[in-house]
């Protein structure tokens, strides 16, 4: 077979391998922000991530940090992020693929030596060209399509760092190509139905966000079946397949949290904590909290289309929502549905990385562009462009969303995370305790280091704001009994005042609030002769100093190197020097400016606290750390005037 007609038949395998490598150029070598190191550590470890649990994505990912590669567990987990969102794309044209097919009666193009004795009839022959290049058009909108998609802002970010949205697009593609087909299939085969219920059980084990396929699921379905008794008898079979999937994947929540692993949220053991955890009721506080919330999601979305897809492709969408309202007018329907299910649930999210909630609505965008881009390479071709010129086009756009879009999801030399959990941890004595609620820069990334790279595990490393959950203690209590143990006389009411504020029912705040800083004083005061102990300065500056919690009488703060040590004395407590190195990127994003600030605003508390007792060389070994390794970071006045 000759290269040219290869190159053809396998164009969407070579295409998708083409974006794996883009993703791998861009791929992270370790732990990142947020969940990253919490979600690496469950896969490796087989634990409970948090809500909504996310088994299915927990027990694929454990098997792959199987196989036996001499790489870090992390990297290996952030690769495996890189492949689902791969195979998402060959999704992606697959399910392209068979919209053109039926849409507009074309076939991509089958090489095979099926020349026969066409040549001796030139109209023949003249149709095989005409209709080849109609198939070619096909094919290059689709990849271009798909290009769309892949290099997209959000899913592009998607594959270069563990998470569980990257194995959410690949099952919400699935799901899609699997509802096409069984709406497409003639005759009332359940073949199809029957597969698209398993896949769809599968999606809902690893995300919950995937009931929002269900609306235009329904119009499908209704749409081909109608509204009778063999339609409802239908979804009954389908639904009998749909839950015994989702019921085996989601019971390895309850099976493994009996096992009491290293990381356990929510440890749903029993009926109503398992609801509770896959239910996410956690953070249901956040779920349609506002028309204010809603509003500004919904001015997010729209605003920052132009740098999801480099405002270049947003041509391709716009042109091809047209193309199919008026060409495909069913497959139109179903895909603005799809659409706005997804952006009418998640502009009522009010969170601050809300982006992986739209994912969804940019794959129906993404194949309303393959419409635009068909139409456009029928333009330019009508207007004497050659179908190679026309295609050069097209890509050359692509090429742009690429360059503009590389910069901000490229995490390749980001070691941030590592650095500073490694360093914050570093800084503290042996056997110390660090009470923080860093969750995003340090803590989950903390759970990686510790537990699956087993850095520093005699460090204790208490959540503040999980401490205000019942599960927590379940989990402390198999991690650090030491430490829990000096303390079970104080969780017992605490944990007794707390039992109907997490069932919704009638509870005293004021007795929860003084039970929950009785307890926080406790764990200091109960292990500090043992324990060095230590306070992050989130917690210092945001409730200290506002009166919202102090420590115990007698009981001091001293500014270290990245957390404030507890002292009994008011005389002076050395610290180390700061022979440390963070490599903070040099990109104005805000999980990166906060490190560099905290280090720097903890150094300049240090260099004060130097002055204080007189000790101007030791001050300066801390403001030179500054100078040197963050020479953009502003010292207060009174530093700047001694230190000039």
């Amino acid at each position: 077979m000759k290269l040219k007609n290869l190159l053809l038949k396998y164009s969407f395998q070579i295409s998708a391998t083409a974006v794996f490598i883009i993703y791998l150029i861009t791929l992270a070598p370790t732990v990142v922000q947020i969940d990253a190191g919490e979600l690496a550590a469950v896969q490796s470890t087989l634990g409970i991530a948090h809500p909504t649990g996310y088994p299915l994505f927990t027990i694929v990912g454990y098997l792959f940090l199987l196989i036996p590669l001499s790489l870090a567990k992390i990297f290996m987990a952030n690769l495996l992020a890189a492949i689902w969102c791969s195979l998402a794309i060959f999704l992606f044209y697959k399910t392209a693929t068979l919209v053109m097919n039926n849409l507009n009666g074309f076939r991509i193009i089958e090489v095979k030596s099926k020349t026969k004795k066409i040549k001796e009839n030139k109209i023949a022959k003249q149709q095989e060209v005409k209709s080849k290049s109609s198939g070619l058009i096909i094919l290059i909108s689709i990849i271009a399509g798909g290009l769309v998609l892949a290099l997209s802002k959000t899913f592009w970010f998607q594959s270069t760092s563990v998470e569980v949205y990257s194995l959410h697009v690949f099952l919400m593609l699935l799901i899609i190509l699997f509802l096409l087909k069984a709406y497409l299939k003639e005759g009332n085969d359940l073949k199809d139905w029957i597969l698209f219920s398993v896949f769809l059980g599968l999606g809902f084990t690893n995300h919950m966000t995937t009931l929002l396929i269900i609306p235009s699921t329904a119009y499908l379905f209704f749409a081909k079946n109608k509204f009778n008794k063999e339609s409802f008898k239908k979804i009954g079979i389908m639904l009998s397949v749909f839950f015994p999937v989702l019921i085996l994947v989601y019971s390895y929540l309850p099976i493994r949290a009996s096992q009491n692993p290293i990381i356990n949220w929510g440890n749903p053991v029993d009926l109503e904590r398992i609801f509770r955890h896959i239910s996410g009721k956690q953070y249901q506080v956040w779920l349609f909290s506002s028309m204010d919330a809603a509003k500004k999601q919904f001015v997010y979305f729209f605003s920052n289309l132009p740098a999801e897809f480099a405002t270049v492709s947003l041509l391709f969408i716009v042109i091809g929502l047209f193309v199919t309202f008026f060409k495909a007018k069913k497959f139109f329907f179903f895909n603005i549905i799809t659409f706005l299910s997804c952006l009418l649930y998640s502009i009522n999210y009010d969170i601050v990385d809300i982006d992986s909630y739209f994912l969804l609505a940019y794959i129906s965008l993404s194949l309303f562009a393959v419409f635009g881009i068909l139409r456009l390479l029928e333009w330019f071709m009508h207007h004497k462009i050659t179908l190679a010129g026309s295609a050069g086009i097209i890509f050359l756009f692509c090429a742009v969303q690429f360059y503009i879009n590389f910069d901000k999801v490229n995490q390749s030399s980001v070691y941030v995370f590592e650095d500073y959990t490694k360093a914050l941890i570093n800084s503290t004595e042996k056997n110390s305790i660090i009470f923080s609620y860093q969750w995003d820069f340090f803590i989950s990334e903390s759970y990686y280091y510790q537990h699956v790279e087993h850095f520093r595990k005699d460090a204790v490393i208490v959540d503040k704001e999980l401490l205000r959950r019942s599960w927590y203690f379940n989990q402390l209590r198999n991690n650090y009994p030491e430490i829990i143990s000096k303390v079970e006389g104080d969780i017992q009411p605490f944990l007794a005042a707390l039992k109907p504020f997490e069932r919704d029912e009638n509870f005293d705040s004021n007795l929860l609030e003084r039970l929950y800083q009785n307890l926080m004083n406790r764990l200091v005061t109960t292990n500090f002769d043992k324990h060095p102990y230590y306070i992050g300065p989130e917690l210092f500056d945001n409730e200290m100093r506002n009166g919202q919690w102090a420590l115990p009488q007698g009981y001091y703060l001293v500014p270290d190197l990245f957390l404030f040590k507890v002292v009994r004395t008011n005389n002076y407590v050395p610290a180390a020097d700061p022979n440390f190195t963070i490599r903070i990127p040099d990109k104005n994003i805000y999980y990166y400016k906060f490190i560099e600030n905290t280090v720097c605003s903890m150094l300049v508390r240090r260099a004060m606290y130097e002055l204080k007792f007189d000790k101007i060389d030791r001050a300066k070994i801390y403001i030179n750390k500054i100078r040197r390794d963050f020479p953009d970071y502003q010292l207060p006045q009174e530093l700047s005037d001694v230190f000039k």
